[in-house]
C-alpha cells in the first residue's frame, strides 16, 4: 500500500519538496498504524455482551447485607463501650466489696446516674427502684446492683418502645418525614435508613426537601446513586412543600413502598420552621391521605443535654413520632437516650453506632440495656 501511495506523489525537485514528502509519508505511516491498532482492539460481535433488556427498578444497595444478629450485637456492644466504661468506672468502686446500701451510697448512685445524662426524674426512679428491691441490712456488690439497674432500665424502655413493626399503609408508600437541626447527621441518616429499608427488600424513594442548603441536596443525591435509589430534587431555594408534593406523586405513580423526605433544620427561627413544616404536612395530606405516616427526629447523642433541648424544641413545632440517635459510639453518655425516652415518652426507632450504612439499626431495648451494663 505504501508503494502505491508513493507512485502517485510527485518526484522531489528541491530540498523543500523532499522535506514535505517525508512529512507526508510519516503521517501516512502513523495513520496506517493507528488503523491497524484500532482493528486489533475491536471485539467481534460474539465477544460484545448484549445490553440488559431492562434495568432492575430497585437494585440492591452496594456494600450492605443482612448482617447476622450476632454481628450487630457485637457492633452495638463495642459502640456503647464508652458509656459502659464510664458507668462502670464510677459505680464499681462505689459498690466495691459487699456492703449495706446506706443513704450516702444511694445519694452517690443518684449523682452518677444524673451525670450520665439520664436526667433527674429518671435517676430518681432508678434509685427508688433500687431502694425497694434491696433488703435492709443485707450486703450488695456491684454485680447485684448492676443486674437491678439493667433490669429496671430494660423494663422502662420496653414500656415505651414496643417491638412492633412499622405499619405500612394499604395503598401508597409509607411516608416518613425526617427533621433535625443541621449538623446532627440528618442527611447521612436518611441515606442509612434507605439502605436499611433496601436490605428489607423495600423499594425506597428519597426526597430532597432541605432546599435551604445546596449541599444537602447534593449529598442526598450521592446517597441515592450509591444505593441505586432515585432522588426527587429541585434547585436550591425551591419551595420545600412543592418538592415533597412531587416526591409523593412520584412514589405513588412508580409504586414505591417507602418515601423518605428530608427537611431543613433551621431551628434558630422556630416560627419559620413551624410554618414550613405545617405547610409540608398539609401538602402531603392532600397528595396522600394520612401522610406523613411518621415524623422522626434525628439527634446527635454526643451533644448530651443539648439533644434534650432539641427534642423539646422540635416537639413544639412538629408531631414527633420517633427518635433516631446517631453517634452513640462517640460518647460516654449514651444514657441520654434513657432520659429522653422517659421524659418525652417518645419511642426510639433507630440508633447509630458507626459510620457504615449497616451501623444504623432498629432500636432494641433488651440489647441496649445489656450493652450498657455488660
Amino acid at each position: 500500500m505504501l508503494e502505491s501511495l508513493l507512485t502517485v506523489l510527485p518526484a522531489p525537485s528541491d530540498s523543500t519538496s523532499l522535506l514535505l514528502l517525508a512529512v507526508g509519508v510519516f503521517l501516512i505511516l502513523v495513520s496506517v498504524a493507528i488503523s491497524l491498532w484500532y482493528r486489533s482492539k475491536r471485539k467481534s460481535p460474539e465477544e460484545i455482551p448484549s445490553a440488559p433488556t431492562s434495568k432492575p427498578p430497585f437494585p440492591p444497595p452496594e456494600g450492605l447485607s443482612k448482617a447476622p444478629v450476632s454481628a450487630w450485637l457485637a457492633t452495638l456492644h463495642s459502640g456503647l463501650s464508652k458509656t459502659r466504661s464510664a458507668l462502670q468506672a464510677s459505680l464499681e468502686p462505689l459498690f466495691a466489696g459487699r456492703a449495706a446500701l446506706s443513704p450516702e451510697r444511694l445519694e452517690e448512685l443518684h449523682e452518677v446516674l444524673f451525670r450520665a445524662d439520664l436526667g433527674i426524674a429518671t435517676a430518681d426512679k432508678l434509685v427508688h427502684h433500687v431502694k425497694t428491691v434491696v433488703r435492709t441490712n443485707e450486703t450488695y456488690g456491684w454485680n447485684e446492683i448492676k443486674t437491678i439497674l439493667q433490669s429496671k432500665i430494660c423494663e422502662m424502655l420496653l414500656a415505651k418502645n414496643p417491638a412492633l413493626p412499622l405499619r405500612y399503609p394499604e395503598k401508597g408508600p409509607l411516608v416518613i418525614l425526617i427533621v433535625g437541626v443541621n449538623g446532627v447527621g440528618k442527611t447521612t441518616s436518611i441515606g442509612k435508613l434507605a439502605a436499611y429499608f433496601r436490605s428489607q427488600n423495600k423499594s425506597v424513594l428519597l426526597c430532597a426537601g432541605d432546599t435551604f442548603r445546596a449541599a444537602a441536596i447534593d449529598q442526598l443525591k450521592l446517597w441515592g446513586e450509591r444505593l441505586g435509589v432515585d432522588t426527587i430534587a429541585q434547585l436550591p431555594g425551591s419551595d420545600p412543600a412543592a418538592v415533597a408534593f412531587d416526591g409523593v406523586n412520584a412514589a405513588v405513580s412508580r409504586g414505591y413502598e417507602v418515601l423518605l423526605i428530608d427537611t431543613a433544620g433551621r431551628l434558630h427561627s422556630k416560627n419559620n420552621l413551624m410554618a414550613e413544616l405545617d405547610k409540608i404536612k398539609r401538602v402531603l395530606a392532600k397528595a396522600l391521605a394520612e401522610a406523613p405516616h411518621e415524623t422522626w427526629l434525628i439527634i446527635d447523642a454526643t451533644t448530651g443535654q443539648n439533644a434534650v433541648q432539641q427534642v423539646k424544641a422540635f416537639k413544639e413545632v412538629a408531631e414527633i413520632s420517633g427518635i433516631i440517635a446517631t453517634k452513640l459510639d462517640g460518647t460516654a453518655k449514651g444514657g441520654i437516650l434513657i432520659g429522653i425516652n422517659e421524659q418525652f415518652n417518645l419511642p426510639i426507632r433507630f440508633i447509630g453506632v458507626g459510620e457504615k450504612a449497616e451501623d444504623l439499626r432498629p432500636f432494641n431495648a433488651e440489647d441496649f440495656a445489656a450493652s450498657i451494663f455488660s
